[in-house]
């Protein structure tokens, strides 16, 4: 069994074929497929598709970093309500982390917001999955300060270099690996070979994030046999043994 660690098949980008997309995924051998929230405005979407695939989809609560805005608190209030009402429906906290990529209009209350949704996933001993993008530095300094035995997770869609990816790995947290190790210009695969498998789970961030040969296209949870194949080169192994031990990591990390 494979498992998509990180995952949106819930959005816009997949109305007009998402049981399509889903189903071509099944037939690749990914049983499993993890939600990562984004705001209020997708959260009934995210329950429809759990409840037509009750037994592949696995939801995770959060507020996106992108979508921290003025409104900040009520959609944190809305995070905090849902944990409330539906407690047993969540597998992790994320995506959370912050973003200083496309506005740093609202870097200090992406900060709140991150170190709340921690505290928040703490209390009910769950993962955090992280979103960083030109914000290394930033959440660094937030994870050192709160780190403990209850810290733990997936830095997603992980793109840094081995010391950074080392660092993250001494804070309790798995490298969510995906369609960038494909990429000639990605360079994680020079050196990730250096980075024991049991550090390393599996996603695709569809429909962003296409691996070669589809890149520039609508990604979906399908192509991870190519993120496979890719990591049976770099770790000289083969797919199974990457299939196996990628797959003994999340369950771990999601209490499987």
């Amino acid at each position: 069994m494979i498992i998509d660690t990180h995952t949106h098949l819930y959005v816009e980008d997949f109305d007009t074929d998402y049981q399509e997309v889903v189903l071509r995924a099944m037939e690749q051998g990914i049983k499993q497929f993890f939600l990562p929230a984004i705001d209020s405005q997708y959260t009934q979407r995210m329950f429809r598709l759990y409840k037509e695939f009750p037994n592949q989809m696995f939801l995770m609560n959060g507020l996106h970093p992108c979508s921290v805005k003025a409104n900040w608190e009520e959609e944190l209030a809305h995070v905090t309500a849902l944990m409330q009402s539906h407690p047993k429906d969540f597998y992790a906290i994320g995506e959370i982390g912050m973003d200083l990529y496309w506005d740093k209009t609202f870097l200090e209350e992406q900060k709140e917001v991150f170190r709340k949704q921690i505290i928040l996933a703490k209390k009910y001993n769950l993962p955090i999955v992280i979103h960083c993008r030109e914000a290394f530095e930033e959440v660094l300094k937030i994870l050192e300060k709160v780190n403990d035995e209850k810290l733990f997770g997936i830095f997603h869609c992980f793109t840094g270099n081995k010391e950074q990816a080392q660092k993250i790995i001494s804070l309790g947290l798995k490298l969510g690996i995906g369609g960038v190790v494909t990429f000639k210009n990605g360079k994680i695969d020079t050196f990730l070979h250096e980075i024991p498998l049991d550090n390393i789970v599996l996603e695709t961030d569809a429909p962003y994030l296409a691996p070669v040969p589809f890149r520039g296209r609508r990604n979906e949870s399908a192509y991870l046999i190519h993120i496979i194949k890719k990591l049976a080169e770099v770790y000289n192994l083969s797919e199974n043994e990457i299939i196996k031990q990628t797959t003994i990591n999340a369950k771990k990390i999601f209490n499987l």
